[in-house]
């Protein structure tokens, strides 16, 4: 005899009727999974209980987080999920960089769950710089929207290429995923510059605070070493 979800949650798992609601609504955006699962419980000879709770949970897991962040139920997304505000607003350029990245990533703008896109906007003070750094998940598009900036990256080893160029307002540049970059202000007044990334959530490594200023700290000797070697 065929067996309901709910029988199989309640005689294999021991779960009350609250609890079994909460996987049902987990599992019901993932037929084809629940169909596996069916099948396995109702065939003891062919898939354990144990293997049986592992799949469950795998589907509770699969269904409850997409990319990392927690799973918004579709009918309660609303416009707002959808919208982000202020990129219009210059960010404060007070600091030693002279730099200001106003980032739009997932964590800003929910609805970019899935979609693997963000966005950043610049702001450079005169002869301000966007420190040497990376995105370990993304390649990144620069459109350069006032005054002028000198960009670069650097290709991987053992070449350690780089790539550099100047660009006047409208200029665009790519710089590939995980690859080393820098955007330098050299106009004589703010530069602003846009940002596009091929993911949600881009991540950024600047280098002289990862090498320099890691918690805990990278030892002097393994950093002088490394220093040292490039020194002619």
């Amino acid at each position: 005899m065929e067996k309901s979800l709910s029988t199989i949650l309640h005689v294999h798992l021991n779960l009350n009727p609250c609890k079994i609601s909460a996987l049902q609504m987990l599992t019901a955006r993932y037929c084809i999974f629940i169909d596996i699962f069916l099948f396995s419980a109702c065939c003891p000879g062919i898939a354990t209980v144990s293997k049986t709770i592992a799949f469950l949970t795998f589907i509770c897991l699969l269904a409850a987080r997409v990319n990392g962040l927690v799973y918004k139920n579709p009918m309660l997304a609303q416009a707002n999920d959808f919208s982000f505000s202020g990129l219009h607003v210059a960010g404060s350029t007070s600091n030693s960089s002279g730099s200001r990245v106003t980032p739009v990533t997932v964590a800003q703008l929910p609805g970019l769950n899935t979609l693997g896109i963000s966005t950043a906007r610049i702001d450079y003070a005169p002869w301000g710089i966007n420190p040497p750094h990376t995105h370990p998940r993304a390649s990144e598009i620069l459109t350069v929207l006032e005054v002028s900036l000198m960009v670069g990256f650097v290709s991987s080893n053992p070449e350690n290429r780089l790539f550099t160029k100047v660009l006047q307002k409208g200029g665009v540049f790519v710089f590939p995923v995980g690859l080393i970059h820098f955007q330098r202000n050299v106009g004589y007044g703010n530069a602003v510059a846009l940002a596009a990334l091929s993911s949600q959530n881009p991540g950024a490594i600047t280098i002289t605070n990862a090498a320099f200023g890691s918690n805990a700290p990278i030892g002097s000797k393994v950093l002088a070493k490394a220093v040292m070697s490039h020194i002619r």
